[in-house]
């Protein structure tokens, strides 16, 4: 009986496909200096958590829901009167996708959900922070199959952060587009 590793499709694609192409375009000497992805945090802010507890878990629960992963949720760190705010009263919910998950994660938000935005012209190629790392802003949690929507009693929206090894924007820029992330105003090689 022999046991066959599964490795995602787009893991495998990044061995096979885009570590060849960034060290062809970035002339690296070793494939260890090419960028890879670290990790995807999936945020999610939720308005109205002072006053109904059960929003932060029904929150909780979608996200587990999308990325596979159990979330947990975010603690307010001080206390804001104009909110109505206490300090360590749960606010939001987040998950950190690495590996296997982050992979299949990214593969269903670039093949199933992102086609599902409505006027989709493709994802902002301005949302770097400088260091290598996109943060991509989603308006509507309905857009990922996952999600039953005659479940929803309230849309929200969610921050994805991708982070990578790259040292430059325009490194992290190749790796997400190699890897199939459709940037709107693609640029021309």
């Amino acid at each position: 009986m022999s046991t066959v590793k599964y490795t995602p499709r787009l893991a495998d694609k990044y061995k096979k496909e885009v570590v060849p192409a960034l060290m062809k375009k970035f002339s690296y000497k070793s494939i260890m200096q090419a960028p890879r992805l670290e990790k995807i945090c999936l945020n999610r802010g939720v308005s109205g958590a002072v006053a109904d507890k059960k929003l932060v878990d029904t929150s909780i629960d979608e996200l587990t829901l999308i990325t596979g992963q159990k979330a947990v949720s975010t603690i307010s760190k001080k206390d804001i009167s104009n909110f109505k705010l206490r300090k360590g009263i749960p606010i939001g919910a987040r998950v950190t996708l690495r590996g296997e998950k982050m992979y299949e994660f990214l593969d269903r938000l670039i093949s199933a959900a992102l086609p599902r935005v409505r006027d989709f012209r493709g994802v902002n190629d301005k949302s770097f922070d400088g260091r290598g790392n996109y943060t991509l802003g989603i308006t509507e949690q309905i857009i990922f199959p996952e999600v039953d929507i005659d479940k929803v009693n309230k849309i929200t929206g969610m921050d994805i952060t991708f982070v990578t090894t790259a040292q430059t924007n325009e490194e992290a820029y190749e790796l997400l587009k190699e890897l199939g992330l459709p940037f709107r105003n693609a640029k021309k090689d």
